[in-house]
C-alpha cells in the first residue's frame, strides 16, 4: 500500500468534470460549453488543493493531512454553498456540490493511501470501498514508468465512458 504522497493520476476527476459542464450546460455555443467543463473540470479537483498540507508539513494521517477534511460531504456542501454565495444558482450550487463529492467517492475506489475522511468533522475515520479497481499512480517521473503507464491505461478505460459523452459533439434540435 502506497501511503506518502499517494495521488490518483486524475484523469477521472478530470473526466467527471467534464461531464458535468455537458450536463450543466446541454448543446450551447462552443465557448460557454468549454467555459463549463473546465469549470467543472477544476472543482472536481478542488479536494486535492489539500496536498499543500505536505507542504506546511501536516501529517498525511491528521485530519486537515491528505485526503482528510477536504475529502469529506462537509466540504462538498460548503463548495456548493459558496457556489450558491456566488451566483444565486440552485442547480449550479447542486452540480458543484455533486461534483467535489465525486472526487473522494473515486479516491475511495483507489488501492492506496489511508482511505478518505468522508464524515469528517463528525468521525476522522479514513475510509476505503469493499473494491479498489483504481491503482494510485506514482509521484512526479515514477508516471513514466510501466506502473505509470499502467495507471493511466486503467483511468482511460474505466472513464472513457464519461469523457466521450462530454466530448462528442451533439446537433441541436431542429
Amino acid at each position: 500500500m502506497v501511503v506518502e504522497g499517494d495521488r490518483t493520476a486524475s484523469f477521472g476527476h478530470i473526466a467527471v468534470g467534464l461531464a458535468a459542464g455537458r450536463a450543466f450546460t446541454g448543446v450551447a455555443e462552443r465557448r460557454r460549453l468549454l467555459l463549463s467543463m473546465t469549470a467543472f473540470s477544476v472543482v472536481s479537483m478542488l479536494p486535492d488543493a489539500d496536498v499543500v498540507a505536505f507542504a506546511l508539513r501536516i501529517p498525511y494521517a491528521d485530519p486537515f493531512g491528505h485526503r482528510g477534511a477536504s475529502h469529506s460531504i462537509v466540504f462538498a456542501a460548503l463548495c456548493g454553498l459558496v457556489a450558491f454565495a456566488l451566483r444565486r444558482d440552485v442547480r449550479l450550487a447542486s452540480f458543484t456540490a455533486f461534483v467535489v463529492l465525486t472526487h473522494p467517492v473515486l479516491d475511495m475506489l483507489t488501492d492506496g493511501g489511508l482511505g478518505c475522511a468522508l464524515f469528517f468533522p463528525f468521525s476522522n475515520a479514513r475510509l476505503f470501498w469493499p473494491v479498489q479497481p483504481i491503482p494510485v499512480a506514482p509521484i512526479g517521473a515514477g508516471m513514466l514508468s510501466a506502473r505509470g503507464v499502467a495507471v493511466v491505461l486503467t483511468e482511460l478505460v474505466l472513464f472513457a465512458p464519461l469523457a466521450l459523452y462530454a466530448l462528442v459533439p451533439r446537433r441541436r434540435a431542429p
